[in-house]
């Protein structure tokens, strides 16, 4: 299993996938073999389908994870076994819900609720700055860009695009690196051992959770829930949503496009048709006018 598992991360590495695709590809892999304690590469496509039918019955996944072990699957059989197995029937993901957004205040809130310094950048840079995840992980000193006020991010798939620098997080900022003096990355790990280390996701994930309890605010779970709020703030502040599209890093705008679902109050702005109806005039046309004459 050792070559085998070398040999998909280097296919993998190839096919320049993000760090977040490659741990979910290895642990479907890994998952399938632990399953039925046999190698990967030995496996029947009837097997195949009974243990995704096992994660979707037994174990009740929901539809999107047993497609990542799907996914995960087809590259292990497609880029690493010189034998692929042929994987053509298909999981159909659920129907995607709107992201769920917080207001201001509740932002401010959960970014005050912590009295670690470094904490309380993260979160602070992740909503000013509208990041994933994973670039707020990988985020370093050099990007910070006090001329421009912008920040240089490494999106998916190593995309690099410009967000907003706030002028209040540079600020904080300042102090934070006076206080920690970073190394390679703005917010390494704690981790005495990997200090020249980034962050984990799960460890990210947590400062953002712990936040989210302490301030008292019961929705808005996942710090995705920040990048979120960052584009529908930006939205309902009558910011263009091209330029929303070019912050988010997002390549189509249709992506971006969702956050017009979820800004009510950009969608209360807009009139009914029925208050558009000249009611004044409407319906005192002449009625004896004959419609079959032309002037």
């Amino acid at each position: 299993m050792a070559k085998l598992r070398q040999k998909m991360i280097r296919a993998m590495e190839l096919n320049n996938l993000s760090n977040n695709t490659q741990r979910s590809y290895l642990t479907a892999v890994t998952g399938i073999t632990r399953f039925y304690n046999q190698a990967p590469d030995k496996m029947t496509k009837e097997k195949i389908e009974d243990y995704l039918l096992y994660l979707k019955r037994e174990k009740g996944k929901a539809p999107n994870s047993c497609y990542a072990v799907l996914s995960g699957l087809r590259f292990f059989y497609k880029y690493v076994t010189e034998k692929e197995i042929p994987i053509t029937f298909s999981i159909r993901r659920t129907t995607r819900k709107l992201p769920q957004v917080l207001t201001m205040q509740e932002i401010w809130e959960i970014i005050c609720s912590t009295n670690n310094l470094k904490h309380r950048l993260i979160l602070m840079t992740t909503y000013s700055a509208g990041l994933r995840a994973s670039e707020i992980i990988n985020l370093k000193s050099e990007n910070i860009d006090s001329n421009t006020m912008l920040i240089k991010v490494t999106g998916k798939g190593n995309k690099e695009r410009y967000t907003l620098l706030s002028k209040r997080l540079l600020v904080e900022l300042r102090s934070y690196y006076k206080e920690y003096r970073p190394g390679t990355y703005l917010f390494p790990s704690s981790n005495i051992q990997k200090k020249d280390q980034p962050l984990s996701y799960e460890a990210i994930r947590t400062i953002y959770e712990k936040a989210r309890i302490k301030a008292g605010i019961k929705r808005g779970t996942g710090i995705h829930t920040l990048r979120h709020s960052f584009a529908t703030h930006l939205l309902e502040a009558g910011y263009d949503i091209r330029k929303i599209q070019v912050l988010m890093g997002h390549a189509r705008l249709t992506t971006t496009m969702i956050y017009l679902h979820v800004s009510c109050e950009t969608l209360s702005k807009i009139p009914s048709p029925l208050d558009l109806i000249d009611h004044k005039h409407a319906g005192k046309e002449d009625r004896n006018h004959d419609p079959n004459q032309k002037f």
